[in-house]
């Protein structure tokens, strides 16, 4: 069953500062549920085919000027058309005035309408942007998420790994910290994941024998950061003599989280380990790769030994264990 998410009305108008013009309740009773929004041209023309009254609704110069065009008993008709759908909210742009009879059908039919200053492309880009992460799918992890060297990695691992003490390192050679414990995963866009922490514990860290700490308190503001794309996962678990480690990184790893591939770096944990630097090398190495360059793939090159080598794609499981 896939969750449906919603944002209250009052949070985006807190966001852009738009103006209310009418509000048939309180902005934070109001809610929107669907990440598109759209321009209701067809539908004040009267071509109602596969409208979604779900989608805020934008009025800018077309369509202002266009029902400006009209007889004032074809307007009527038309916005109450658009207005009888009961939007989630209307947006008028470029601070057009509202046209005569629209805040009386908006007051009938209980739909609030804003206004703000902004050209309407530019006001439905950046509410899209805004919408596309507030409603996202999510899900939650264990783990911790900080940004080294401008990349977001997710280091999970079995609790007592040190990936909370790891986080505390890197916060103190200058990287920052967005979540600790749990990781609130969003699928923002079909290729982008950000992660960031419950409000209830953003910015709290709990260090086994001290106890739990305010990193923003303690370290500052510049330690810290609200939300973070994810560019990589790092996996701590316990050195396993066992086990064969790859040496050289040919290969690549990855972790399927909410379809989208996510490169997997497992980094095994023993005593003398600087966990903190090792993870500053896997952020920028990770970084270079995506650039198009492989250190191990030229070092092989200079050794002659990379005729008719193709690097392999493998997919590792781990939710299960977190």
């Amino acid at each position: 069953m896939v969750t449906k998410y919603s944002v209250s009305l009052d949070k985006v108008i807190n966001e852009y500062g738009y103006e209310t013009l009418y509000l048939p309740c309180s902005a934070a009773e109001l809610s929107i549920v669907s990440q598109d929004v759209n321009r209701p041209g067809l539908m004040i023309t009267g071509c109602d085919y596969h409208f979604d009254p779900a989608r805020v609704q934008f009025l800018g110069l077309s369509e202002i000027e266009y029902l400006k065009s009209l007889s004032d008993e074809k307007r009527y008709e038309s916005l109450e058309r658009l207005i009888s759908q009961k939007p989630p909210v209307i947006i008028i742009t470029r601070n057009f005035e509202p046209l005569p009879g629209m805040l009386e059908l908006a007051e009938k039919y209980r739909v609030p309408i804003l206004r703000t200053s902004e050209p309407t492309s530019e006001c439905m880009a950046s509410l899209i942007s805004y919408l596309g992460t507030a409603l996202a799918e999510r899900i939650t992890r264990h783990g911790v998420l900080v940004e080294v060297y401008g990349e977001g990695v997710l280091i999970v691992g079995d609790s007592g790994v040190g990936k909370s003490e790891t986080a505390i390192e890197l916060i103190k050679r200058g990287h920052r910290l967005i979540a600790d414990d749990a990781v609130e995963i969003r699928k923002a866009s079909a290729k982008t994941l950000v992660g960031s922490a419950p409000d209830n514990i953003r910015h709290f860290i709990e260090l086994r024998g001290i106890g739990i700490i305010n990193a923003r308190r303690i370290f500052g503001m510049g330690a810290v950061k609200l939300t973070e794309k994810i560019n990589m996962v790092v996996q701590l678990e316990p050195w396993d003599s066992e086990k064969v480690y790859d040496r050289m990184g040919l290969d690549n790893e990855y972790i399927t989280i909410m379809g989208i591939k996510v490169p997997l770096t497992v980094v095994p944990v023993k005593p003398g380990r600087n966990l903190a630097v090792i993870i500053e090398c896997a952020a920028m190495n990770n970084r270079q790769k995506k650039m198009g360059y492989n250190a191990a793939r030229e070092l092989l090159h200079h050794l002659g030994m990379d005729d008719g080598y193709e690097p392999q794609a493998q997919e590792i499981d781990i939710w299960q264990n977190y």
